[in-house]
């Protein structure tokens, strides 16, 4: 590992697969929260117009990705939130649109569909300390969102109908995640590659979803395993002499697949374990509550227990029963 980082290209190249190990997985939390797999690779489709255009322009490229990728995701979105397309009809304007465009446009710079293969596959030894602080920068501005506002963002994704009724910004809260999506997927294309950012972004999500329970864990376990996957792939790379997209999507692929027998035995286990009281009787139907002594911890959406709806209200399973928020305090039932 010394030996490596002798180099000063490779030096970059970690520091630019670390950071995006970090902003792929928090963010894909959320995608896949919200069964949208494929996000990532229907933003990269609109990220490769983006290039074309600074091929066509004589423009640096990621600026240029990053804002053109931003706008066609935002677009669709809105085109989504009004009715007037569906999440699958919004995905193929993505991929077939921003794939046609981009081609095109860099066929009209004279640069040909060979420009462009650098930003499909990745060419993580090529970052340029230009690139690795703006890569910096937008790392930041990915990572403030994604885990400030998880308890919102979480919500949203989770059911649109009941985070509305509890006041959230749906509207809002969806364009933030699409926005930083097109902005992960733009800056991911320097390492792993337009074609194979979705796996990055998903991949260790579900592996960390086979491993931990709850949301706020999966999230931490997504990014460390994000972090892990990027780093050890673009090290691998190096003494292997092979691609570093494809050797940390490999690597991801690889930890999924270690981490599927601990999903099955946990499911195993959900399965013996008696049905608790509290959750076989009619949920509709009130029941005798007692405050619950001595409470320091605050009940919400990622708090890690079980919310079961009851009534109009929410309760959260929490030592074998349910706890019900009360005039600032919480009752068992």
């Amino acid at each position: 590992m010394i030996e490596i980082l002798q180099y000063p290209f490779m030096q970059r190249a970690l520091l630019a697969a670390l950071l995006t190990g970090l902003m792929a997985p928090a963010i894909g939390s959320y995608v896949v929260q919200r069964r949208l797999s494929l996000l990532g690779d229907g933003l990269g489709h609109v990220a490769i117009a983006g290039v074309g255009l600074a091929l066509l322009t004589g423009q640096q490229p990621i600026p240029v990705a990053v804002v053109v990728c931003v706008i066609g995701g935002v677009i669709v979105e809105l085109l989504r939130q009004q009715g007037k397309a569906t999440g699958d009809v919004g995905l193929a304007i993505l991929f077939y649109g921003g794939l046609a465009a981009g081609v095109l446009m860099s066929g009209i710079a004279g640069a040909g569909a060979g420009a462009l293969s650098q930003y499909l596959f990745g060419s993580l030894t090529s970052v340029t300390d230009g690139d690795l602080i703006m890569v910096a920068v937008l790392t930041v501005v990915v990572l403030v969102p994604t885990i400030g506002l998880a308890p919102q963002l979480f919500a949203v994704t989770s059911d649109e109908d009941f985070a509305r009724v509890q006041g959230l910004k749906v509207r809002l809260y969806n364009l933030i995640i699409v926005v930083v999506a097109a902005i992960t997927v733009t800056l991911a294309m320097r390492t792993v590659g337009l074609l194979l950012v979705s796996a990055l972004m998903v991949i260790p999500v579900a592996a960390a979803q086979n491993l931990t329970r709850g949301f706020r864990a999966g999230l931490v376990g997504a990014i460390v395993i994000g972090v892990v996957v990027a780093v050890g792939g673009a090290t691998a790379s190096f003494y292997a002499d092979s691609p570093p997209g494809a050797m940390i999507v490999v690597l991801a692929i690889a930890v999924f697949a270690l981490s599927w027998p601990f999903s099955i035995l946990a499911t195993r286990r959900r399965k013996v374990l008696p049905v608790l009281p509290e959750l076989s009787e009619d949920l509709d139907q009130p029941t005798p509550h007692e405050p619950a002594p001595d409470h320091p911890h605050e009940h919400n959406e990622v708090c890690g227990h079980q919310p079961v709806r009851h009534g109009d209200h929410i309760d959260y399973v929490h030592d074998g029963h349910r706890h019900a928020p009360h005039a600032g305090h919480y009752d068992e039932h």
